[in-house]
Parts: C-alpha cells; sequence; structure tokens
C-alpha cells in the first residue's frame, strides 16, 4: 500500500514564502462566492420586510460577510435610509445587528 502524504513531501524542497503561499491559496479555495440579487428579489425582500415590520414578525436573514454567508434572525427594529442599513433585535438572546442592505443574500419569515 502506497502513503501519499500530499504536500508534506514536498514542503521541505520549498521556501517559506512558497509554503504560505500555498496555505493561504488553499484557503481561499474555501471561500463563498456571493450571489447576485436582481431587482424582482430585491423588491420581494423590501415587501417582506415592510410587512414583518407592521406586524411584528420574526425574519430569518442571510448575509454575506467574510467571504461566507451567516444566518441571523430577529425582528426588524429599524431601517435607517442615510447608512443604508437594517437594524435587527433578536429577543432571544438580546442580541442586536447591523445589517447593510448590500450584505443582505436571502430574507425569510420564521
Amino acid at each position: 500500500m502506497i502513503r501519499d502524504r500530499g504536500n508534506i513531501k514536498w514542503t521541505s524542497m520549498m521556501l517559506p514564502e512558497h509554503v504560505k503561499l500555498l496555505r493561504d491559496w488553499s484557503e481561499a479555495d474555501t471561500y463563498q462566492e456571493k450571489t447576485e440579487l436582481d431587482e424582482q428579489q430585491l423588491e420581494q425582500f423590501n415587501e417582506i420586510i415592510c410587512l414583518a415590520m407592521e406586524e411584528h414578525k420574526e425574519l430569518i436573514f442571510t448575509y454575506y460577510k467574510d467571504h461566507f454567508h451567516h444566518i441571523c434572525s430577529g425582528h426588524v427594529h429599524y431601517i435607517d435610509p442615510i447608512s443604508h442599513t437594517l437594524r435587527i433585535v433578536d429577543e432571544q438572546n438580546g442580541q442586536r445587528f447591523k445589517l447593510s442592505f448590500s450584505a443582505i443574500v436571502d430574507v425569510k419569515q420564521k
């Protein structure tokens, strides 16, 4: 049986700069891409958020930050049109979030 060690066997012959670049490259390979939204989806998100604010319903937000998708949930407390952000309050954990309009990827009702 041949036991291949991958990059381990080659790192002794590489310069430290090359090893660092290979590690950075493998880390960047796991990054997720941000999905582009069209105007119809943005309008649908707007309707969902406005309806949830009127009826005080909890929403689930998927947003893009630091090359990965993250999920937060809570009530929309305030829409700030000047800084283009949503202020979300999660009453279960007592956490507060500020989400940029451009970072939001998906909005669903809970």
